[in-house]
């Protein structure tokens, strides 16, 4: 699990990175380089997805030993992770035109697939595992071939539409300009999403020192924790194409009041469902263990986490709304300071001289509130958006539109 969330985390956020220009020249009507921009971003997750793919399959079982898994489970990780990361190239062209349809406003065709690909991989998995006797070969299977599926059918729509964006393969070029304000776009989005889970890996060994309950309830609490953080990054999403789209329209006054509004919406969510988890943290943990002692100490952690979600959507929020302008290094390096960096700080100096289980879930809220309170002084103070207007309308930085 920690090895696959660190590579498909990477082409999650690559992908949304790279769908940033895709609604900046959705918003600026100019179809003639959105279509560029559509074709040069997908041949560049299949560039990068076969890269990706023959590097993790020739190192993935020096990794696997390196993390001291047992001997009884190594083959059947290692056929597992081998078939997953040779599907990275279906992965990554799933997301990126899941990511394109967003950017240019059609989030429901996403959501349709998506419903298509589980289902698909429900009825894979079982054809695999219980007829054809797969085991874990047939669980990686079905999932890789499920996320093919789901490009296959986002690429159909995109290619089979009479919009102005249609794609035409026959017709893609690349292009210097274009790719290299893709990548300079895309790149950190990934490279903090390998961040965030190098930090997490580090957090879950320090939850392991407390042993099998407090592993089991840290489990737990990752189940429900997954809903909230869902939401968040839903909210997340729109707010960044939605400033794309007014950024490239030269709507300015716009795109801040969307975000604004965005995160006026995602507090007031963030807060209730947050309610929610602090009432009936017992309940919810009950869904999940049967234990006792285990549902005591997931409730601990509920304690110090509940109150603390709210200030993680001024980060989600604020940089979304940065990135969609077009800046991505600079989010990337506050979010990877403050909220990751400080993780491993927390951890490394102040959990030895305070072993306790709430003190390792104490590293959250208190990385979440320093990074917000970055991110709101630099969005408020940072001149990000007149750095971005210039960047997109000087002739020596060879944008798109220009070229």
């Amino acid at each position: 699990g920690s090895i696959t969330f660190l590579i498909i985390g990477f082409c999650l956020g690559l992908c949304s990175g790279f769908a940033i220009p895709v609604a900046q020249r959705f918003g600026s009507r100019d179809y003639k380089e959105l279509r560029r921009f559509i074709g040069n971003a997908v041949w560049l997750c299949v560039g990068f997805g076969i890269v990706l793919t023959v590097l993790t399959v020739i190192f993935c079982r020096n990794i696997l030993e390196l993390m001291g898994t047992p001997a009884d489970i190594i083959d059947d990780a290692y056929a597992y992770l081998v078939v997953i990361f040779a599907g990275i190239p279906a992965t990554f062209l799933y997301n990126m035109l899941a990511g394109i349809q967003r950017a240019i406003g059609d989030s429901r065709m996403p959501l349709y697939v998506l419903i298509v690909c589980c289902l698909a991989n429900v009825v894979l998995d079982l054809l695999f595992v219980v007829v054809f006797h797969w085991g874990v070969f047939g669980v990686a299977f079905a999932t890789i071939l499920s996320q093919l599926i789901s490009a296959v059918l986002l690429m159909i729509r995109l290619m089979g539409t009479q919009e102005a964006y249609r794609v035409e393969l026959r017709k893609i070029r690349f292009h210097k300009d274009i790719l290299k304000n893709v990548v300079r776009i895309g790149l950190p989005a990934g490279l903090q999403s390998v961040m965030y889970s190098f930090s997490n890996i580090l957090i879950q060994a320090s939850i392991n020192s407390f042993g099998t309950t407090a592993i089991a309830a840290w489990a737990a609490i990752g189940k429900i924790d997954g809903f909230i953080w869902m939401v968040m990054n839903a909210f997340g999403i729109a707010v960044t194409t939605f400033a794309g789209q007014n950024f490239g329209a030269r709507q300015y006054d716009r795109m801040k009041r969307c975000t604004r509004v965005g995160l006026g919406m995602c507090l007031g969510t963030i807060i209730a469902l947050s309610a929610l988890l602090f009432i009936f943290r017992y309940q919810l943990l009950m869904f999940f263990t049967g234990d006792a002692e285990v549902v005591n100490i997931g409730a601990q952690f509920c304690l110090v986490l509940a109150p603390s979600y709210f200030t993680f959507v001024f980060v989600e929020i604020l940089s979304g709304a940065i990135r969609g302008a077009g800046e991505a290094l600079q989010p990337m390096l506050i979010t990877c300071i403050g909220a990751c960096g400080l993780r491993v700080v927390w951890i490394l100096l102040v959990v030895p001289y305070w072993h306790t289980m709430q003190m390792v879930a104490m590293n959250y809220p208190v990385s979440w509130v320093i990074t917000a309170v970055i991110f709101v002084i630099y969005y408020l103070r940072g001149k990000w958006l007149d750095r971005c207007i210039k960047r997109e309308h000087d002739p020596q930085h060879g944008t798109a539109t220009e070229a």
